[in-house]
């Protein structure tokens, strides 16, 4: 579907209205070149016609120089005209990415398993980046070539009605022409964008993926998939280009045809005594005046015609509904928190559920341990805490509050979550472990460290807190990592810590060492536990079973422990990791 020009015109009220003053100046700049423009080729039929008439040496050096003075001026504007341009896309381009960005991270887990991360970063750059042109100079070349188109035909008139007429006819007949071939390559613009977005997440996918590509031979079977998406994209391109290329035809045709018959008028009317040598070549070099903005004008239009594809989709991208809407109600009060989930069901696809009439309550500073095979819905219950989905039925309440009326941020600073993956971004150890909060003083961090046991750590570290991380925490081993992340939940002090199996890929001996970070995690804070062994558990106050999305048991640990008929009692008597494997 084409994109209309209210499409067009909001995106550029949205990006360029906050930076006007940049924009007036690209605008006064503009106007300092189609001025120059429409002076020099007047300077030349002076000088030509000074010259035929034989007049005095000097007075045509005086009009050389004044000639050569405009041309260097107009090379000066043009030159700041161009920084100017750039840094208005840069500031357009940079503020629409953000918006993207924020809109990403706000579209709930369904959107991005979708989606592939290479397909989302081909969006918010590769798309964005295409629109560079369209913020800085689309517009204002095609106003400032209309103004300079009209300034010609005007100067013609002046010259002779019958230049003028034929000429102003040959604008309109161009103009008509030129429209006619107006978004004729957008849908091929388009499908070239699509096919670059597939291929950036094939790509990322597999990169991501690399050991067990290697490990498991299949190195060949990606390479013909990487050929096969690039052959998808070149063929893509290659049509758009092909049906781009009608619009670039067309304007070598009139440009031919504008210069020829600027030659035959001049010719015409030198021969019938009306015009001077001078004049003649006024309206040749005027002639070429007209065709430049003509092609500067379809050259921009061409450009539109390949922006409108990135243009489409980042909008599609910015309109994809937020299923996750930002709550309004009070911040949550400090210290530990009550959790309620009333009746919850929820499933990620119709008529397959993943959670079915789950009644829980939690009391402030109790810790609830969460049992279940892989696949039960364990985790389910940290994604609806943290509102990455909402149920489908029921209520989940925090502090007798629903949480949907909750704002997010209020609501994701009160629960801190330690997980089995643990994210270590390219960046010192301060950021990693104050994600950017620059509240946190350091004194605080080192604290956090010192309660950890990370003191021997952190001195081995040679830039001590500004020491930078390699991606992906290559260099630290598991066990560093994840107290890395007890840091991270410590520094933000929430009511409610969640511990999503945070031990489960480190060996007995590591585990150990995390047993003293855990329990000064939960001291005065709500916890929820969901682990696989039984050290983990032994120190919740409560249990819950959880079997293909339902719960099969709750209640009491010490009270399940002591019933032998209780789910919770077999699995400690043929072992819980056994039992749940």
């Amino acid at each position: 579907m084409p994109v209309s020009f209210a499409t067009y015109r909001r995106l550029l009220m949205t990006y360029l209205k906050p930076q006007w003053l940049r924009v007036l100046l690209l605008l006064l700049l503009l106007a300092g070149t189609i001025s120059i423009s429409l002076i020099n080729p007047q300077i030349l039929r002076v000088f030509v016609d000074s010259a035929s008439a034989r007049d005095a040496l000097s007075g045509l050096i005086n009009i050389a120089l004044l000639f050569l003075a405009l041309s260097v001026l107009r090379q000066l504007i043009a030159v700041a005209e161009a920084y100017v341009a750039a840094d208005v896309a840069l500031i357009a381009t940079n503020a629409l990415r953000a918006d993207l960005m924020l809109h990403c991270l706000q579209l709930d887990s369904t959107f991005h398993t979708i989606h592939a991360p290479g397909e989302l970063i081909e969006r918010v750059d590769g798309d964005v980046s295409a629109l560079s042109n369209f913020f800085s100079r689309l517009v204002i070349t095609i106003f400032g070539n209309l103004c300079l188109l009209v300034g010609v035909l005007i100067l013609l008139f002046l010259v002779d009605w019958r230049v003028g007429l034929t000429l102003s006819i040959f604008a309109t007949s161009a103009f008509l022409l030129i429209s006619r071939l107006n978004g004729l390559a957008t849908p091929y613009w388009q499908a070239e964008r699509q096919a670059s977005a597939e291929l950036f997440g094939f790509l990322e996918e597999r990169l991501a993926g690399t050991e067990d590509v290697r490990s498991s031979g299949a190195t060949l079977y990606m390479l013909q998939g990487l050929a096969r998406h690039s052959r998808q994209r070149l063929q893509k391109m290659r049509l758009a280009m092909m049906v781009n290329f009608s619009t670039w035809g067309t304007m070598t045709f009139i440009n031919a045809a504008g210069m020829a018959l600027s030659l035959l008028l001049g010719v015409y009317l030198y021969w019938s005594a009306a015009l001077s040598p001078g004049t003649v070549l006024l309206i040749f070099l005027y002639t070429t005046a007209l065709t430049t903005p003509i092609e500067q004008i379809v050259n921009q239009l061409r450009d539109l015609q390949q922006s409108a594809g990135s243009i489409q989709r980042v909008l599609n991208l910015l309109e994809t509904p937020l299923t996750i809407v930002d709550g309004s109600g009070a911040n949550l009060k400090a210290g530990a928190l009550a959790v309620e989930f009333d009746d919850v069901s929820f499933s990620y696809a119709e008529d397959v559920p993943v959670w079915q009439h789950i009644h829980l309550q939690l009391a402030p500073g109790n810790v609830l341990g969460i049992l279940g095979r892989t696949g039960s819905g364990k985790s389910t219950l940290i994604k609806l805490l943290a509102r990455l989905y909402d149920p489908t039925t029921g209520t989940i309440r925090v502090n007798d509050t629903d949480i949907r009326t909750l704002r997010l941020n209020d609501l994701h600073t009160s629960i801190g979550m330690v997980t089995q993956e643990v994210h270590i971004l390219h960046t010192s150890v301060r950021n990693n472990l104050t994600l950017f909060d620059e509240s946190i003083k350091d004194a605080q961090i080192m604290v956090a460290l010192e309660m950890l046991g990370l003191e021997h750590w952190y001195q081995s570290l040679l830039d001590g807190l500004d020491t930078i991380l390699a991606p992906g925490g290559s260099g630290l081993s598991a066990g560093e990592a994840q107290l890395l992340a007890f840091a991270r939940v410590f520094l933000r002090d929430p009511g409610l810590v969640i511990l999503d199996e945070a031990s489960s890929r480190l060996d007995p001996a590591t585990e150990r060492l995390l047993e003293r970070a855990v329990d000064r995690l939960l001291e005065g804070r709500t916890g929820i536990i969901i682990a696989h062994r039984l050290s983990t558990v032994q120190r919740a106050d409560h249990i819950m079973i959880l079997e293909q999305g339902a719960c099969c048991e709750h209640g009491l640990r010490q009270e399940l422990e002591r019933n032998p008929e209780s789910r919770f009692a077999q699995l400690l008597r043929v072992g819980l990791e056994e039992a749940l494997a």
